[in-house]
């Protein structure tokens, strides 16, 4: 046989074995990598959560696990926690809930690491932007960077919360806004204005703006802070609420894609926080999450998604700005033990918000693997 032909042979074989290697690595890191970046963007190209998977894995998809390493910090060693949040302070003597963490289904979550995110973020200003689930991701956060860094300065006026890590530059806001749109005092009352976001001027110039809204857009009689509400030229003394958050969501969008340039600012949406009043949701027979001690086993809430997820996706999938969504409601939902319950300070039970340190640890992780 001729050497020429030989030595063709065995360079064809030694190239495709080259190939299969490299097929093989790339397979490898698709089951590893973890995926949360600029693919969870949603735009108007998009009707549906195209993107949600990257690598071939979902991060918000998965299940809750036994870990002896969190958390993070301990709630005493944290000078940022409000009294409701602090369940520990209130009695809570059950430390379960506190060791869990979050697997997803075909990759791992990276550990949060405060030096790493304040170096990405060095010189950066970062802003919450809510009602009191802002508050709650807010005060893990400074926790979790307070672990890492306890040197800041702390500052609270009117609507505004300002922490600033001097050796970083690094300033985290937390803005105060229950509906995100306006609610302006005018002669025949409180009036929701769905259609006007005049606070908006306050969110300009950050560096990466996190937002969030629903909480408060069930809330009625004492608990509800207008008195009518308004969309263009209509005033009511009520509307449908899922219709009022649609209609408030979509100016919240209008003002993304006019004010946010994407070279500039990344922007999130926190997602809807689920509530735990109904036991029978996830077929217990209790009222609420009181005495609730462990999270629901597997990946799926018994009684589904709630509707404004619905509403939610659908306003997101009308933003032209890159926006990304950290869908941390199933997560949240499996988590029926991680509220303050009767550990919050006050006089009912609390089945809306979380205790920290607890579940909105995870939810700064997942803004934290949205970096890597």
């Amino acid at each position: 046989m001729d050497f020429g032909y030989q030595r063709r042979c065995l360079l064809l074989a030694v190239v495709i074995f080259l190939l299969q290697v490299q097929l093989f690595l790339v397979v490898t890191l698709a089951k590893t990598q973890v995926p949360l970046s600029s693919s969870y963007n949603i735009t108007g190209r998009s009707s549906s959560l195209r993107g949600r998977e990257l690598l071939g894995c979902d991060l918000f998809k998965g299940k809750w696990v036994l870990d002896n390493s969190s958390p993070i910090y301990a709630a005493s060693s944290c000078p940022y926690i409000d009294s409701e949040f602090d369940c520990m302070k209130h009695g809570r003597s059950d430390t379960q809930y506190l060791k869990y963490s979050w697997q997803p289904d075909s990759c791992n979550l990276p550990r949060f690491n405060g030096l790493d995110l304040l170096s990405k973020w060095k010189g950066k200003k970062v802003m919450f932007v809510g009602d009191s689930l802002s508050e709650n991701m807010f005060q893990s956060l400074a926790c979790l960077l307070h672990a890492s860094s306890p040197k800041a300065t702390f500052q609270h006026k009117d609507s505004l919360t300002t922490l600033t890590f001097q050796d970083y530059g690094v300033r985290v806001y937390l803005y105060h806004s229950t509906y995100l749109v306006d609610i302006v005092q005018e002669r025949i009352g409180r009036v929701l204005k769905l259609d006007s976001i005049q606070a908006g001027d306050a969110w300009k110039g950050m560096d990466v703006l996190i937002f969030n809204s629903w909480h408060w857009w069930t809330h009625t009689g004492r608990l509800q802070p207008w008195d009518y509400v308004q969309y263009g030229s209509t005033v009511s003394k009520d509307m449908d609420r899922l219709e009022a958050y649609y209609k408030g969501m979509t100016t919240w969008g209008k003002w993304v894609d006019l004010n946010v340039d994407p070279s500039n600012t990344k922007v999130y949406f926190q997602g809807i926080s689920p509530s735990h009043y109904k036991g029978k949701e996830w077929g217990s027979s209790s009222k609420n999450c009181y005495g609730e001690l462990q999270p629901i086993e597997g990946s799926t809430y018994p009684a589904g998604l709630p509707d404004a997820q619905g509403v939610l996706k659908k306003v997101l999938g009308a933003v032209k700005k890159p926006v990304y969504l950290l869908d941390i409601t199933t997560l949240s939902q499996l988590r029926k033990d991680a509220h303050p319950s009767t550990y919050g300070g006050g006089s009912g039970v609390d089945c809306s918000h979380w205790c920290v340190p607890g579940l909105p640890d995870t939810w700064n992780q997942l803004l934290y693997a949205s970096l890597t």
